[in-house]
């Protein structure tokens, strides 16, 4: 696991040295065991390598035999035994024993289409001297980030945001239409950055850059549309084996290896694989809170006992609000998920005892975990009823008093009801817009920033995708949909994000393309039958797991922001949202702001979504954009985190 920059010149003139070593100090966090650097005629590569694989011969940049092609590589490739006898047999020499290497002479063989060859979670620069070509690729569920920047001839690209402008040619200015993405999703969707000059490379994608000009393809696509025909028994034993391969494979490291366990469904199976595959203890780690609705340091304990395994654990508590500098001065880029918070705090403790973390990521996008699939599939028959009724429902929806908490019977009656008159498209962008959250973007824009914006891209996010997607089954086209954007967006940036800036690698077997081949291919109703979630996955794990952890309730991996931010957080962020300075930016009416944090703080509304998706935003503009200190209310050192009880 690493970080990688670089740049291009089309013209074949030198890159600044002093530039590249700049990127990559930027970046030391995320590779701090060795730095490599390459300059040759028109090109500068760097990488900050974290040491997994080949731990004394595999540093970076690593070249083909004649020395004309080079390669930087941020991740990990899994196939890359197989695939090393495979180039041996075919004449190519080796000079490490890492993974990387074989990216190289996969690339002499099949240029850039060896990106399908490879099984595993990547974004990696190839260098072509002779062809004088760059290409870039990012793995089919973009586990591994890419940013770049195009102008004039030069191609800069980043693992991070923050190493990419170090590149002073690189401008500044705020893309507004990102920014209203921003506030609806609560994260900047790919192709997009909050930069106007930067963009994401999307998963999936490679870029070829030579010239001076670039293209892009996308090379990879999960697919719904074919179905496989297996009995239930051999549906559940098929999903067992590939939870058992992906997990296999993930466990080959030269460092030491443990886990992520919450004691949820998800976690609670990578780590029943892992007792299954590992030669000794599991290690485990578990964050937990105060408040006892966020916390579930009991269940994970159970897990634990079950499997033996070696478990260590800590309780986040409210002044975990010192830990976010950090969090945005990393993110680059407003990032509105609360649960970074305690990501952060779980990579900390993980990385004092690992090098490597596996976690339960991608469980619910495979088989449908969240509330929303059951929910909407659902109203969806509501399309049956006549129009005119459904306005009528939608109204009497809106009279719905709001609530103190968003999870509360009464807030998700009225989210429902909201939704009554929306055709099913429509209904899903509002499920996961900020709707809930507090904030109604037309009551919080100023003119002047409304006009600024233009034309909102918040609709055509989600809406392309959709109209893309190979299922036919409605939750199937949630579950594509949700891959292809919520996913890479907001759940893989965080855990990138969080481990990286501890030097922690984080696996995840769940999101192994194959496993996900296989539940797309599987029937929806082996996914959401009525109220009833993960249907397939749940009757597949009865043999690993107790039935008290299969159907217990999802609990999302949420901190307790809401109680924070009407006790401890309350006074420093009202400061923040209300400052004069912020005000001033001409973005948002103060009236509306200060209403939102009225109406939080007397508990007549849950709108902690909200507040917290502005404060970031604030947050991120004074440390990215104005570059001058945050607040000296947040800007406290890092905190500690306290052993549970």
């Amino acid at each position: 696991m690493c970080g990688i920059v670089g740049q291009v010149k089309s013209d074949g003139t030198k890159v600044s040295g002093g530039l590249v070593e700049a990127m990559c100090s930027a970046l030391a966090h995320r590779g701090p065991d060795s730095r490599g650097v390459h300059l040759g005629d028109g090109v500068g590569l760097g990488i900050q390598r974290l040491r997994v694989i080949d731990l004394h011969t595999g540093d970076q940049p690593i070249f083909n035999e004649d020395g004309s092609v080079a390669v930087v590589l941020n991740g990990e490739i899994y196939n890359y035994r197989e695939l090393r006898r495979e180039l041996l047999a075919a004449g190519h020499r080796f000079t490490t024993g890492s993974d990387t290497e074989v990216i190289v002479h996969l690339y002499e063989e099949v240029g850039p289409a060896c990106v399908s060859r490879l099984h595993g979670m990547f974004a990696f620069a190839v260098w072509d001297a002779r062809r004088h070509q760059l290409v870039l690729a990012r793995d089919r569920i973009g586990k591994k980030p890419l940013f770049y920047a195009e102008r004039a001839g030069t191609l800069s690209f980043a693992s991070e945001i923050g190493a990419l402008l170090q590149d002073p040619g690189i401008p500044r200015e705020i893309d507004h239409q990102a920014i209203d993405c921003y506030l609806a999703y609560q994260y900047v969707p790919a192709p997009m950055s909050a930069y106007a000059a930067v963009k994401k490379l999307p998963p999936a994608s490679v870029l070829v850059h030579r010239d001076g000009g670039t293209e892009i393809e996308r090379w990879w696509q999960l697919d719904f549309g074919p179905k496989v025909a297996l009995a239930p028994e051999e549906a559940h034993e098929a999903i067992r084996e590939s939870i058992l391969r992906a997990v296999r494979c993930r466990l080959v490291a030269d460092v030491p290896v443990g886990a992520f366990l919450s004691g949820g469904i998800d976690s609670s199976a990578v780590v029943a694989a892992m007792a299954r595959e590992a030669t000794g203890p599991v290690r485990t780690f578990s964050i937990g809170f105060e408040n006892a609705r966020f916390d579930e340091l009991e269940h994970a304990r159970a897990v634990a006992r079950l499997f033996e395994t070696d478990h260590h654990e800590f309780v986040v508590r409210p002044d975990a609000m010192k830990m976010i500098p950090k969090i945005v001065r990393h993110h680059g880029e407003p990032f509105g998920d609360s649960s970074a918070v305690p990501s952060f705090h779980l990579a900390e403790l993980a990385r004092s005892h690992v090098t490597v973390a596996l976690n339960g990521d991608g469980g619910d996008e495979a088989f449908g975990g969240y509330p929303r699939y059951p929910h909407l599939a659902s109203l969806d028959r509501l399309q049956r009823v006549p129009a005119r009724l459904r306005r009528l429902a939608a109204s009497a929806g809106r009279l719905l008093p709001p609530s103190g908490r968003n999870d509360s019977p009464l807030s998700r009656a009225r989210r429902l009801a909201e939704t009554f008159d929306m055709e099913t498209p429509r209904r899903y962008i509002s499920y996961l817009s900020s709707m809930g959250g507090g904030l109604q973007r037309d009551e919080l824009y100023t003119p002047e920033y409304r006009e600024l914006v233009g034309r909102s891209l918040v609709d055509d996010t989600l809406l392309g995708p959709w109209a893309r997607s190979s299922a036919t089954a409605l939750v199937d086209v949630m579950l594509d949909v949700d891959t292809q954007t919520y996913l890479p967006g907001d759940l893989l940036v965080k855990m990138d994000i969080a481990t990286m800036a501890f030097s922690l690698e984080a696996r995840s077997p769940l999101l192994d393309h194959q496993f996900l081949e296989l539940a797309a291919s599987l029937p929806a109703s082996m996914k959401v039958q009525g109220t009833q979630k993960k249907v397939g996955l749940r009757a597949a794990l009865r043999p690993w797991l107790p039935d008290d952890v299969l159907d217990r309730p999802k609990r999302g991996f949420e901190a307790p922001v809401a109680d924070w931010l009407r006790g401890e957080l309350r006074r420093p962020v009202e400061e923040v949202l209300l400052d004069p300075a912020t005000i001033g930016r001409g973005y948002f009416r103060a009236p509306y702001v200060r209403r939102l944090l009225d109406r939080h703080t007397a508990g007549l509304q849950d709108n902690s979504k909200g507040i917290w998706t502005l404060l970031m935003l604030e947050l991120w503009h004074q440390e990215m954009v104005d570059r001058r200190p945050l607040s000296p209310l947040l800007g406290a050192p890092s905190p500690t985190v306290s052993p549970a009880n």
